[in-house]
């Protein structure tokens, strides 16, 4: 079966950076379909034997901590092979080493911090009975590792998705709350939940990053980083969506 650019289209309206399509399994690419795909460094995930889609995001799972030795790895300085790793240097992919000041080991870093935070209010939400916010943060820590797996592997990030809500739904809702849940925009203060003030700070560290990524990866057009800034952007606009329809069930 070949797909053409069409087909793609059907699926992806308004498509974004590093969105997902499903595919047929074994199918093929037409051209321009190929073309399609490379432009927008979309994800593309195969339907199962039976024809199915995913129910989940392939992304969107529980945390696993998988690990891909390569033989005599390369210094990305200097170009040597590295027999015995150094204490200042660290994988900066699967064939290299780079010194730990890296703009990329920085940004790797940060996401790892937040990918922590996150995991950390998705305990405090736990434990206060808020069901929805526990279940939601723990799709943004799964998208975390998903930034941390692109970045390693130098590929394009999959799209953001929440319960079923594409990122341009969640972007919508966070610019107009009104109109989408209801709510006025949040203003903090010491009146709200302590669950609340913990997402504002999750909130701004996503935003914080997102401008890390931009100095780590300055061109639009990067083949995989415009996909990460991309995905950083959503993911602050994630977390404060996650906020509001924690104020609006309350």
């Amino acid at each position: 079966m070949v797909v053409t650019e069409v087909d793609l289209r059907d699926q992806l309206r308004r498509p974004a950076l590093g969105d997902t399509i499903i595919v047929p399994a074994g199918a093929r690419l037409s051209p321009a379909a190929r073309d399609f795909v490379n432009q927008w460094q979309l994800v593309m995930v195969e339907q199962d034997h039976r024809g199915e889609t995913p129910q989940q995001v392939v992304w969107d799972k529980p945390a696993a901590f998988p690990v891909t030795s390569t033989d005599d790895p390369c210094c990305s300085a200097c170009g040597g092979h590295v027999a015995e790793k150094p204490s200042a240097l660290t994988q900066l992919n699967a064939h290299h080493y780079a010194p730990k000041t890296h703009p990329r080991i920085i940004l790797r870093g940060q996401i790892d911090s937040l990918h922590a935070l996150i995991l950390l209010v998705q305990g405090l939400a736990r434990d206060a009975g808020a069901e929805e916010t526990r279940s939601s943060l723990g799709t943004l820590a799964a998208y975390c590792r998903e930034l941390m797996s692109a970045e390693y592997n130098e590929r394009p990030c999959a799209a953001l998705e929440l319960g079923g809500i594409s990122e341009s739904d969640m972007h919508h809702a966070t610019h107009d709350p009104l109109g989408a849940l209801g709510i006025q925009h949040l203003a903090i203060d010491d009146t709200e939940p302590m669950l609340q003030h913990w997402l504002n700070v999750a909130r701004t560290q996503a935003r914080q990053l997102e401008i890390t990524a931009l100095q780590t990866f300055e061109s639009p057009h990067h083949p995989y980083g415009a996909s990460i800034c991309h995905g950083l952007n959503r993911l602050s606009s994630a977390v404060y969506y996650v906020a509001l329809r924690l104020a609006a069930s309350a």
